[in-house]
Order: structure tokens, then sequence, then C-alpha cells
């Protein structure tokens, strides 16, 4: 008998052109739209199968961050996890997701926030200004988990979502996490 389906709310955030309405496309439809359309804010529905229990995801994916921004009450309310994405190939977009963090958590408080950051756009070498290790270490800083994309294969996309459900769940099991020790340049 399979067990109940399990309902989590995710919330993909990010300075503008990171690709994360193209994580969220790729990821519900499959297919990869490079569109610049700015998006003003659009839920998806998906469900996805993860070590034999089936999650109904309802993807909130906001309308991109800047530094000044107001970080919207609503992203807090009943939101199981964040997906922070920034582009490999932006300093900017880099630095605006350190600022979304703190404004994260400056609105949620002292817990514990399942948090996957997210260097978008790892397709494209030749313009990356972000290295992996520089991603990694801001992510260990968090006690967050880090992964790098490409919302062009959908795999990729896949697994990322897949990590944000374990972050989700070993939060509910609040498993500790070993601090890590790598310093930030």
């Amino acid at each position: 008998m399979m067990p109940q389906p399990k309902f989590r709310k995710i919330a993909i955030l990010g300075y503008r052109s990171v690709g994360k309405s193209s994580l969220a496309i790729q990821f519900v439809e499959g297919q990869f739209v490079d569109s610049y359309d700015p998006t003003i804010e659009n839920t998806f529905t998906k469900t996805l199968n993860v070590n034999g229990q089936e999650f109904h995801l309802k993807l909130v994916d906001t309308a991109g961050q800047d530094e000044y921004s107001m970080f919207p009450q609503s992203y807090s309310m009943d939101i199981h996890g964040y997906i922070l994405v920034y582009s490999v190939t932006s300093n900017k977009s880099f630095e605006v997701v350190q600022v979304i963090h703190e404004k994260l958590l400056d609105m949620v408080g002292n817990v514990q926030v399942p948090i996957v950051l997210v260097g978008n756009k790892k397709d494209l070498p030749m313009e990356r200004v972000i290295s992996h290790e520089k991603g990694k270490c801001l992510a260990s800083s968090w006690n967050a988990a880090f992964m790098e994309s490409t919302a062009k294969e959908h795999q990729t996309v896949v697994e990322v979502f897949k990590r944000m459900i374990l972050e989700i769940d070993r939060a509910d099991g609040s498993m500790p996490k070993e601090k890590s020790s790598c310093k930030l340049m």
C-alpha cells in the first residue's frame, strides 16, 4: 500500500534573469524555455516520487529580486523549502542571492530553513565567473545544500527538486548537520 502523498510548497528566489522560471518550466514540462519575460509570480504544480514516496509540489516562481526589494511576507508563509538561484555567469546575482538569504532569515527568524543553493547556467563554461568552490562554500556557510544546474538538462533540474525534498525531510527530522569550515573570499 502506497503511503499518502505529502504536500510540499517550495519558493524559488533569486536575481532577475538567473533562470528561475526556466528551471521551474523544465522541471514541470520537461522543456527549456529561454524566456526573458520578467516573471510577475507564477505557481506550478508537479508530482514527484522520491524514494517511494509521492510528493505533490507547489512551486512559487517569484519575481526577480534585487538587493533593494522588499521581501514579501508571503514568501515566508507555509513554504517548506527555498531554492535560491544565482547564475554562475553573474557576480551580481551571486551578491544578490546572499542579500536574499539574509532577508529570508530575518523574516523566518531563527529556524533552520531547508535551502538548496543553485548555481544555474553551468552549460556556459566560457562565461563562468563564479567557481563551483565559491558556491559550495557559500552554501556550507548557510548550512544549505548546493548544486549546479542548467535548465537545459531535465535530469539535472529534477535532481535539484529531489534534493530540495530531501532537505525538507531532513529538517523535519531535525537531523544535525555538521558545520563545515571553508572561507568565503
